[in-house]
């Protein structure tokens, strides 16, 4: 059994620590001094860095984490040439272990081409960053809606007790658009106002919630006449990059 620790970096990042089995690791690496302060706080080293993609919200404090806890750094080995030096290079599909639990990488591409998800099924962990997301899912930069919409589905197949951990507090502009687009839809309206009332976090929140009131994993059913989910989900993605509410 891990234990599972939000660490807010940034204006709006989102990195995490799990610790279990004998060691300490870190998904993603915003920004250094809150990383090493919560560290500290808890009397824990750090063994593991695992990077999702090679933004640099992403992976710009990895020197100064590495400098300062000695902790390797994995990541996707297509991708090693836009991240951190990597100590070991994971491949999608690829089984391994981190703080006593099988590790699962999964491969997420829509945002960047190279991005992957970490999840954990003992421990009933996904960390997803930048592809699904709290109440949204990731602007599309490199990959294509029909990738990011493959993703998607990728991920909402693991069970539904899953908590997803994403790379951003976006909540009040993905909630705003999705209540844009799914009014009427309750569960939805309660953790929007749960969360901007600062009575939970926006993330983590369990894949059936995320099902629930995510409008990129609700694309089948906010179809229009004659879409199917692929091509609602690449509409809803379009109107997303546009929206100003």
């Amino acid at each position: 059994m891990v234990e599972l620790v939000t660490v807010r970096c940034l204006s709006d990042n989102y990195a995490y620590l799990i610790h279990g089995g004998g060691q300490t690791a870190l998904i993603d690496a915003p920004e250094a001094a809150p990383i090493l302060a919560e560290l500290s706080r808890r009397g824990w080293g750090l063994d593991v860095i695992l990077l999702t993609h090679h933004h640099d919200d992403h992976i710009q404090a990895v020197p100064d984490i590495v400098a300062a806890t000695g902790a390797e750094v994995w990541g996707n080995g297509a991708d090693r040439h836009r991240l951190p030096p990597l100590d070991r290079a994971l491949a999608p599909g690829e089984a391994a272990e981190v703080c006593g639990e099988a590790l699962e990488v999964i491969d997420v591409p829509g945002h960047t081409v190279g991005h992957v998800a970490f999840h954990l099924p003992g421990a009933g962990l996904a960390f997803t960053a930048d592809s699904l997301m709290a109440i949204g899912c990731g602007r599309i930069f490199e990959g294509t809606p029909a990738q990011m919409w493959d993703s998607l589905t990728r991920l909402a197949a693991l069970p539904e007790e899953t908590l997803i951990c994403s790379g951003h507090d976006y909540a009040r502009g993905n909630g705003a658009f999705a209540l844009a687009g799914d009014p009427e839809n309750a569960a939805l309206r309660a953790r929007l106002d749960a969360t901007l009332a600062g009575q939970r976090p926006a993330s983590p929140a369990t894949l059936a919630e995320e099902k629930a009131t995510n409008p990129f994993l609700r694309a089948g059913a906010l179809a229009r006449p004659g879409e199917d989910a692929g091509a609602a989900f690449a509409r809803l993605r379009a109107e997303k990059d546009g929206f100003r509410g």
